[in-house]
């Protein structure tokens, strides 16, 4: 896979370029702000582009504004967005548009090597991944009615964290067919019968996340 990085943090910047690569993918550029991200992406077409939320020029949110600069232009570039924090309104601004080939991450788990490989993974897939860290904080000031079961809110969760219905299944010690069911539920509940699966968990993982 091609990769444009954009880190403002020179040995955090080098550091991804490392495990990108050891991971084996290419990565063909890396910037340290946003104007030269967005510029790197028309030149360089990536398959992702992997971003800080907080860049240059005005260290506030140009790393997630060129993200969906991109996404406008360029929507089958995957987008990968790291984080020191967890910022709510980013992660729901990802997936608000419900295209998926999206991805949130707290930068904390870039050492671990599995769970950013299986990101890359979700996410050249059309998939959607986002941190758990995030999720937990976002479910918890959730407002409002709950219209599912406390069962469907966890298999939701895990479909938020970017996880197969298999993956699922194993997680829970419940069978496939439970986990196509409570799916099929949720969806119900939500209204979102009219499109496609993949679309589907895309937009029950953003009503999930209050976006």
């Amino acid at each position: 896979m091609r990769l444009v990085i954009a880190e403002d943090s020179v040995l955090l910047r080098e550091g991804l370029v490392r495990l990108f690569t050891e991971l084996g993918h290419e990565v063909v550029d890396a910037v340290d702000d946003a104007p030269r991200l967005i510029e790197s992406v028309q030149t360089h077409l990536p398959d992702m582009v992997v971003t800080d939320v907080r860049m240059p020029p005005t260290h506030t949110d140009d790393g997630l504004r060129a993200a969906m600069t991109i996404r406008s232009t360029n929507p089958e570039i995957g987008l990968l967005v790291l984080s020191q924090w967890v910022a709510v309104e980013a992660a729901q601004e990802l997936l608000r548009d419900g295209r998926g080939a999206v991805g949130y991450l707290l930068k904390d788990r870039v050492q671990e090597f599995s769970m950013v490989a299986a990101t890359l993974d979700i996410i050249v897939k059309g998939g959607t991944m986002v941190d758990p860290e995030v999720i937990a904080q976002i479910t918890s000031d959730r407002k409002g009615p709950n219209p599912l079961t406390s069962r469907e809110s966890e298999v939701l969760s895990l479909m938020a964290e970017g996880r197969s219905n298999t993956a699922i299944a194993s997680q829970l010690v419940v069978t496939l067919g439970a986990v196509e069911k409570h799916i099929a539920s949720i969806f119900t509940k939500l209204d979102l019968t009219n499109s496609s699966d993949d679309h589907r968990r895309v937009l029950a993982v953003l009503w999930y996340l209050g976006g």
